[in-house]
Parts: structure tokens; C-alpha cells; sequence
């Protein structure tokens, strides 16, 4: 019985058949390109996270929002994180309470095109500050070289009443001079507050933030 001589060659339309190892398999391409994505959604969503505020445990009062733990052993990774970022150091509890505003009484943007006018009253405390901050979180600049009010510096009227002024132009009495574009907020820090550090503070307790006019 003879043997079928094996073949010298192999046709190409054979070879073209065979799994070629070393061809690109597009899977790969599809698990780098999910890898790259769900990177970069995490990095830019914890980075947006540091931006902002906490996202948690916040409290809001009239225009007014503060987060009571921000400072407190008790406060959440978000905050910690975003303390860290920052590079603040908040009020801890029992040294006070710190709330932010960025929309005035009628819940609309703080907007430097506009002025204001803060006041009348203020909650119980040994000494509070009002500080102005552009978009950015920064202290604008200011040809009036100030950016925030104390208690201490504050002019009343002759029932013991203030109101703050917040415009680009310069204005009579307690002025803040706004940036020259863009939002911005303000930060009321309250030391040494009477009863249990601001928990029972409402709406009537802190100042309105009224919108008096817009520029063209």
C-alpha cells in the first residue's frame, strides 16, 4: 500500500483560512477604549466633586445654605476631601457656623451686573464677618481694597439696624464693591453663636440678600 506524498506547497486560499494570532482583534480596542472612559469619568467627576460644594449634609436657610458637620469629626469623605483640596480650614463645632449665599431672596443667581442690598438683622453672636468671593472663590479685586465687613465695623442706623450695599459703582454707607463680571457669593461666618451653634437658626434670623436693580 503506498502513501499519499504529503504536498510541497500549501495554496494561499488556505493559508488566508488559517487564525492568524498576531491580527488586532478589536475587542482589545473596545476594553482600552472602556479602561480610558470609565478613567476619565472618574477623575473628572471627583474633580468637579472638590470643585463644589458638598454634596451632602447640606442645610438650607432662606438663600442661605451651610453644612453644620463641615467641621466636625462627624463630616463625610466628600467634606474631608474638599476641605483638603481647599485648603480651608472651617469653623468647628462650637467655634461658630459659616453659611454661603449665591442666590439672593428670590432664588436668582448672585450676579455682578446687578446691586444689592444685605440686611437687616443678624443672629446672635459674640462677632460675625460677611466676606464677598468672585466666581472662582477668590477675593476679587477691589478699588476699594476691602472685600468683607465685620461686626465690629459695621454702621447701624439708630435702631441698632445695618444694611450692606453691593454694586460695581461706588456707593453710599456700608459698601463692597462688586467684580467686574461673572457670579459671585458670600460667606457670613457667626463665632461664638448663642444656643447650640446655629441649629435652630430660620429664615427671619439671617439676612435678606434683595436684588435692587440690573445694568444693561
Amino acid at each position: 500500500m503506498t502513501k499519499t506524498p504529503a504536498p510541497a506547497f500549501v495554496r494561499a486560499s488556505s493559508i488566508s483560512s488559517l487564525p492568524v494570532t498576531s491580527r488586532f482583534n478589536p475587542t482589545v480596542l473596545l476594553i482600552i477604549y472602556a479602561l480610558l472612559l470609565a478613567l476619565a469619568l472618574g477623575l473628572g467627576s471627583a474633580y468637579l466633586a472638590l470643585k463644589g460644594d458638598p454634596p451632602f449634609g447640606g442645610v438650607r436657610i432662606g438663600p442661605w445654605q451651610t453644612w453644620p458637620k463641615l467641621g466636625s469629626p462627624e463630616a463625610d469623605p466628600y467634606m474631608r476631601a474638599i476641605v483638603a483640596y481647599g485648603g480651608d480650614v472651617p469653623l468647628a463645632t462650637g467655634e461658630g457656623l459659616a453659611v454661603t449665599a449665591r442666590t439672593d431672596n428670590e432664588g436668582r443667581e448672585l450676579d455682578s451686573g446687578c446691586s444689592y442690598r444685605i440686611g437687616a438683622v443678624m443672629p446672635a453672636a459674640r462677632i460675625w464677618t460677611l466676606t464677598l468671593y468672585d466666581r472662582d472663590g477668590r477675593l476679587p479685586a477691589s478699588g476699594s481694597a476691602r472685600s468683607s465687613f465685620t461686626s465690629s465695623e459695621i454702621v447701624r442706623n439708630t435702631d441698632n439696624l445695618f444694611f450692606l450695599n453691593l454694586s460695581r459703582d461706588l456707593s453710599a454707607g456700608n459698601w463692597l464693591q462688586l467684580p467686574p463680571s461673572g457670579s459671585f457669593s458670600l460667606v457670613l461666618r457667626l463665632y461664638d453663636m448663642a444656643g447650640a451653634g446655629g441649629a435652630n437658626l430660620k429664615a427671619e434670623d439671617l439676612p435678606t440678600i434683595e436684588r435692587l436693580g440690573c445694568g444693561s
